[in-house]
């Protein structure tokens, strides 16, 4: 498989805003296009050679070379932490 079989390739950049974005919607529509991807893992594994310093990657978000569990929004935090959606209801959306 090449990095031109990737979905998130499409050869007009439209998508690199999505895979770079703050926003924890856009965040989450790029890990759920990773999902279907089938060049995730090969995605992944070369992000994590490369410590790539942010963005979505495989259907991993990197911030400074590593993974993070999860992106929180911005200020203080909940007290009570919300029930996040499977990506598979993402898709259907």
């Amino acid at each position: 498989m090449t990095a031109g079989e990737a979905l998130c390739s499409d050869g007009t950049g439209v998508l690199v805003e999505l895979f770079f974005s703050e926003s924890l919607d856009d965040i989450a529509a790029a890990k759920a296009i990773c999902f279907e991807c089938p060049v995730r893992v090969a995605c992944l594994q070369g992000a994590l050679a490369r410590e790539e310093p942010w963005g979505v990657w495989g259907g991993e978000l990197f911030l400074q070379g590593k993974v993070l569990a999860h992106k929180r929004k911005r200020g203080r935090p909940p007290k009570v932490r919300p029930v996040e959606e499977p990506a598979v209801a993402m898709l259907s959306a």
